[in-house]
């Protein structure tokens, strides 16, 4: 017999209700004080219900961008991040699936080995690698650059081992059908395993992309030409102005439209990165 506890039922809904204003109650914040003048900031309270600015606000940060404060028109940081988080999304999926490709259904010597090296890298992201990898793109002449801005952030170790342990959940009779078939490695792989790795590709690239948006250490480091200067660098010199208080309303609004790209690409991808995060049986 199933008891219908009413009480518990509010209880878990008020538990979820909490947590989801703790979540939002920043975000609104930001979408308030994006529609203030910046005056409305120099007493020190944050208001609470929007303001009659907000189109100023988004057309300036939009448009022109924060000159005084050396910031760049936010639209062309926001084409270059999502540029930026786009090929390393592409690129870690792609070099993550033949890896792990590779590792699962050929047999050459040391492949498990090869699985473990790559396995390894884990305990070495490029935070720890951060001098020598910039001095090897350096050396290669890759600063300012489009290469050398997502190139040392593409292998991924994580995805290698999720689509490995993946690939190892397909029986080998898959491989043996496709043989009888006439279907080549590449055939076998184009055909069959892409179609079934669908799911788990669109999940991780929604993760995979979020990671590419937000970087602010890397392209600090390797870019000093405006051009390729990222969102997340630009809210940075925002608020970093020098001998001035920042502009909170250009500040938010930059936050605001920084947080759209990623919030609408886990809204359109819910139902596959669900699917793929959840999903053990093909």
């Amino acid at each position: 017999m199933i008891e219908n506890r009413r009480w518990l039922d509010i209880l878990t809904h008020a538990v979820l209700i909490l947590g989801v204003a703790i979540v939002a109650f920043p975000v609104w914040v930001a979408l308030v004080a994006s529609t203030h003048p910046a005056g409305s900031f120099a007493t020190g309270h944050m208001p609470l219900l929007p303001g009659g600015h907000g189109w100023d606000n988004y057309s300036t940060v939009l448009g022109s961008g924060m000159r005084g404060a050396g910031s760049e028109p936010l639209w062309r940081m926001l084409i270059n991040s999502t540029i930026m988080a786009v090929l390393i999304t592409a690129g870690k999926i792609a070099i993550s699936l033949t890896s792990a490709y590779a590792i699962v259904w050929f047999r050459f010597p040391l492949r498990v080995v090869c699985f473990w090296l790559i396995f390894i890298t884990l305990m070495l992201p490029v935070e720890v690698r951060i001098l020598p990898t910039f001095k090897v793109v350096a050396d290669f002449g890759l600063l300012n650059s489009w290469v050398g801005l997502t190139l040392p952030l593409i292998a991924s170790a994580t995805a290698t081992f999720l689509f490995r342990q993946f690939f190892m959940t397909l029986p080998d009779e898959l491989v043996e059908a496709a043989r009888i078939d006439g279907a080549g490695p590449m055939k076998f792989f184009r055909d069959i395993l892409l179609p079934l790795s669908r799911t788990n590709i669109a999940a991780l690239s929604v993760i995979l992309f979020i990671y590419g948006w937000v970087q602010y250490l890397w392209p600090t480091l390797v870019t000093t030409d405006p051009k390729f200067y990222t969102v997340v660098m630009g809210i940075k010199r925002m608020v970093a102005v020098a001998e001035a208080d920042p502009q909170w309303n250009f500040v938010m609004a930059a936050v605001v439209l920084a947080m759209l790209p990623p919030v609408l690409v886990v809204i359109f991808m819910q139902r596959l990165f669900v699917k793929g995060l959840i999903e053990t049986e093909k």
